[in-house]
């Protein structure tokens, strides 16, 4: 059965909590056999009883596209008396609550995701967010692939799930398990909508048998270990260790019986099985001579070992991290039970010597199994927050584990310093299921120690720490002292996730290597020839050198994020679950920028080669700068490329695969159709926060990608970008080359032409102008961004980039503002005219521009600014305005109807003067 961890479905917030339940993705049935009448998904709230499902909402995504093309919310809606809740098909029994029409529930590479409402509001056609999510799982079959960025996005670290529809006869479905101990995963098995999962433990390799169940301390009754049965030709022996003194108190020989249920019982006396002491039981290969009753823990790898703490009484250090490295012992309860402890392998992880996968269950000897229906929770809490919380990923060219930092050597001979340290590139919290490590001798270039990471995490930054028990801070995975060796030797790291990478291959293992340091002592290098062959050829073991800093020091990884890449190492303080302490680079280069840029996919032309020319003062030293290239359909980088040497003579470099570059892209690696390329400064120490690139290390930036996301982390000016213009080249190969030196960071500077690597670039000329008058209305959406006055606009000079897209949406030959340096503007009660001579690259464009102004007569109206009727928009503002002129206009009517009504009136009624006279009469008495 095919299985993977799900519990980085909640990111880095998945804490287990035991004794708060919560509700969680338990099984998904995406793909039925023939007609898709039974796809269901059903939800376990991890009580075992009814809950109320108000505030989540289950939505489910598009792995093309990436969108949300099913979204429902449960509000309203309750679990059953068992905690279980079924979305599914209107044919399939039982009947779920939610009903959906047949092939509702896409086959893959897609995604569903529980979301809870109080965080986020949540609709179709939505992209993918983590914002609000409770739970995720990602899945796809092995003919689709193309998960990778819902994973990303939804479970960082973890691959998608693959359903394989081969697994099973007829119908199969994803189911969610406990792995060990809290952590939880899905596997392929038989659907059981509404019911416990079939949740069975993998079935044991045929040569490496594994502990099924056992039995301790209580009662007169001895104990038993029960195993999977091995091939007769492989001797076995059961060991039984004493947790104090670390000394084997018995060993039996195991006899392998061929039997109809492929298990074997051994029975072992209950002295030395009780359930109130620490202990341990292993299975070795090879007889109970080699390990005689009072032997020390033999260094040898057991097949599978079980290591157990009393109440009270905790099991050496020693004892549990030679037989589970990385594990934990199991802590049996502080109340001895009169028949004893029975413990059965429930966890369905595939790996062995894991305590955690044991849990107390009935006692079922020589018959499969009765596990319990787990009662914990895989995490705490949704991500809050109204909107995507996940910061940009920070632009490294490798989105796999790397060795970080190496300590093999401390002062002093206990050597209880040594660690190495790994970090994963997206700085968050990620699963290392299926990761290994691997410490490689010289002696005999095989592995002295191969060690399993699975069940393990990263920080919440991404690092993870393995080394010695005395190590500050704690390591996570704790080594005996002086496990590492001094070197001439390696360490070495995989993704193996069926097992040691050693089992596999031959040799020095090369398969799966995400990986690798080779180290040496003084006159050392020459002896692990062998070994930087096959893990980092073509270089120089490192030299941890004791006399570059007082006191101890490490290997610490400085210069770059690339694999296998020994110069990216330095002599540098020790700095455990830190970031690295690295020397400060050189002063950042002055004048440095981007030239011209190419991808290899933008034309079929034969010609057409992938490049970056970078332009600078001749001379230049340029360490310190990184060339990083992204990609529009990828998280992160695809390139990350420390620059080294020099700018030559002429005042040019170039990166890429043409002749005489100075430096060439990484094997694989290549300029994509869509993306940016983006020269930075000091990338491995600013750059390292995990969010979009500062003003202080990014030094140019081109981008040629229509992605907002990529836009904005960029942070370009003003979300403009640069996109290829094939048509703008007669039949050839195509570039995106500067014209306008050195405005960085602006698209203004690019135009589209043919490739000049170590020449001139070709820019637009006036010796191909044509003529253009144009006349554009006011608060036109169609070619200005925002509303407002074109003066206003001119002044800023921002609508001349506005009327060269303009022109380009309906020429599609490669325009840019740099072709307007021959117009003139001017603006006129709002409107916009621009005439003058447009210039362009060649004949072959002047041609091209001249069609469009012949199939586009607004092009050539100018005089319609002085009396527009083309190209004349209309907007909210100019129809409010309108309206405000006529309410003016009926006020000035009224005002003047007023004044002539008052006038008229007078006229037709004269002022009697004998009164008036008679008045004033009257007041003269008054003042006598």
């Amino acid at each position: 059965m095919w299985l993977t961890l799900a519990c980085a479905a909640c990111l880095c917030l998945l804490v287990a909590v035991s004794g708060e339940p919560c509700l969680i993705i338990s099984e998904v049935n995406a793909d039925n056999p023939r007609l898709d009448t039974t796809e269901f998904v059903e939800l376990y709230h991890t009580s075992g009883q009814r809950a109320s499902l108000d505030g989540y909402t289950l939505v489910f995504y598009n792995g093309n596209g990436n969108v949300a093309y099913k979204v429902l919310d449960l509000k309203g809606h309750s679990t059953d008396d068992r905690g279980f809740f079924l979305v599914g098909s209107v044919d399939m029994l039982p009947k779920p609550a939610i009903l959906l029409p047949p092939n509702t529930v896409q086959n893959g590479p897609d995604a569903i995701v529980l979301y809870h409402t109080s965080a986020a509001r949540y609709s179709e056609k939505m992209n993918v967010t983590s914002a609000g999510m409770v739970d995720a799982i990602v899945y796809m079959t092995r003919r689709t692939g193309g998960a990778e960025f819902l994973a990303e996005t939804l479970t960082p670290g973890e691959p998608a799930f693959v359903e394989d529809e081969t697994a099973l006869e007829g119908d199969e479905s994803i189911e969610r398990c406990l792995l060990s101990e809290d952590r939880w995963g899905f596997q392929v098995s038989s659907p059981s909508p509404g019911q416990r999962n079939n949740c069975t433990p993998p079935a044991a390799p045929a040569t490496s048998p594994v502990i099924t169940e056992l039995k301790l301390g209580g009662g007169q009754v001895d104990g038993f270990v029960e195993l999977t049965d091995a091939p007769a030709a492989v001797p076995l022996v059961l060991v039984v260790l004493d947790g104090k003194t670390d000394r084997v108190s018995v060993s039996v020989d195991v006899k392998v019986e061929t039997s109809w249920n492929s298990l074997i019982s051994v029975t072992i006396e209950k002295k030395y099985m009780k359930g109130d002491e620490s202990g341990a039981v292993a299975i070795y290969s090879g007889r109970a001579s080699d390990f005689p009753v009072g032997s020390p823990l033999s260094q040898l790898q057991p097949l599978d070992a079980f290591v157990f703490a009393g109440p009270g009484d905790k099991p050496s250090a020693n004892l549990t991290e030679t037989l589970i490295p990385g594990r934990q012992p199991y802590q049996l309860s502080n109340s001895l039970r009169e028949g004893g402890f029975y413990l059965s392998r429930c966890g369905v992880a595939s790996w062995s010597r894991d305590p955690g996968v044991f849990w107390e269950a009935p006692q079922t000897p020589g018959l499969p199994n009765q596990c319990p229906w787990p009662k914990i929770c895989p995490h705490s809490s949704v991500i809050p927050g109204g909107s995507d919380s996940l910061p940009h990923l920070p632009p490294w060219g490798n989105s796999d584990f790397l060795i970080n930092e190496l300590n093999t050597d401390t002062p002093g001979a206990a050597e209880d310093g040594e660690y190495i340290e790994l970090w994963h590139p997206s700085g968050r919290r990620v699963s290392l299921q299926g990761i290994w490590i691997l410490l490689f001798s010289v002696h005999n270039n095989k592995p002295y120690r191969e060690i399993s990471l699975s069940g393990h995490f990263t920080t919440s930054k991404g690092y993870f720490l393995l080394g010695s028990d005395r190590l500050v801070p704690a390591p996570s995975l704790r080594l005996p002292p002086n496990t590492i060796q001094n070197g001439p030797d390696a360490v070495a790291l995989y993704r193996s996730p069926f097992g040691p990478p050693s089992a596999a291959q031959r040799g020095i293992p090369t398969k799966g290597l995400l990986d690798a340091v080779v180290y040496r002592q003084r006159g050392s290098d020459k002896k692990a020839q062998e070994l930087s062959k096959a893990l980092t050829p073509g270089q120089l073991p490192l030299l941890e050198d004791p006399e570059v800093l007082p006191g101890d020091e490490s290997l610490s990884r400085c210069r770059g994020l690339y694999p296998y890449d020994l110069s990216a190492f330095s002599v540098a303080p020790p700095t455990p679950l830190r970031e690295n302490s690295c020397p400060r680079p050189p002063p950042a280069p002055e004048g440095v920028v981007i030239s011209e840029v190419a991808s290899g996919h933008w034309t079929n032309h034969s010609l057409q080669r992938a490049f970056v020319e970078l332009h600078g003062p001749p001379m230049t030293d340029l360490r310190g700068l990184v060339l990083s290239v992204f990609d529009q359909e990828r998280s992160g980088t695809v390139i990350a490329l420390p620059l080294t040497g020099s700018i030559d003579q002429d005042g040019v470099y170039i990166v890429g695969n043409v002749t005489g570059a100075d430096q060439i892209f990484p094997e694989g690696s290549t300029v994509p159709a869509r993306g940016a390329v983006v020269l930075c400064y000091d990338l491995f120490s600013v750059c390292r926060a995990g969010t979009a690139l500062t003003n202080s290390s990014l030094r140019d930036v081109l981008v040629f990608s229509e992605s907002q996301q990529l836009l904005s982390s960029l942070s370009t000016t003003r979300g403009r970008q640069v996109i290829p213009a094939v048509r703008s080249v007669e039949d050839g190969a195509v570039s995106l080359s500067r014209c306008s030196c050195c405005e960085v960071r602006s698209p203004s500077s690019w135009t589209s032409s043919s490739p000049t690597p170590h020449s001139t670039n070709l820019c637009p000329s006036p010796a191909f102008s044509s003529q253009i008058d144009l006349c554009l209305g006011p608060l036109s959406t169609d070619w200005q961004e925002q509303s407002g006055d074109c003066s206003g606009a001119l002044i800023q000079g921002r609508r001349v980039a506005d009327v060269a897209d303009y022109l380009e949406r309906r020429c599609h030959c490669g325009i840019s503002a740099l072709y307007l340096q021959g117009a003139n503007f001017s603006c006129v009660s709002g409107w916009l005219r621009v005439w003058g001579n447009i210039h362009a690259l060649s004949d072959h464009q002047k041609a091209l521009i001249i069609q469009t102004s012949h199939t586009n007569p607004s092009l050539t109206q100018g005089d319609l600014c002085s009396a527009p009727t083309t190209d004349r928009y209309t907007s909210t503002a100019s129809t409010l305005g309108l309206q405000i002129g006529l309410i003016i206009a009926v006020l000035l009517l009224l005002g003047l109807g007023a004044a002539l009504f008052t006038y008229f009136y007078r006229r037709r009624r004269p002022l009697d003067y004998y009164t008036m006279e008679l008045s004033e009469h009257a007041e003269g008495l008054s003042d006598l």
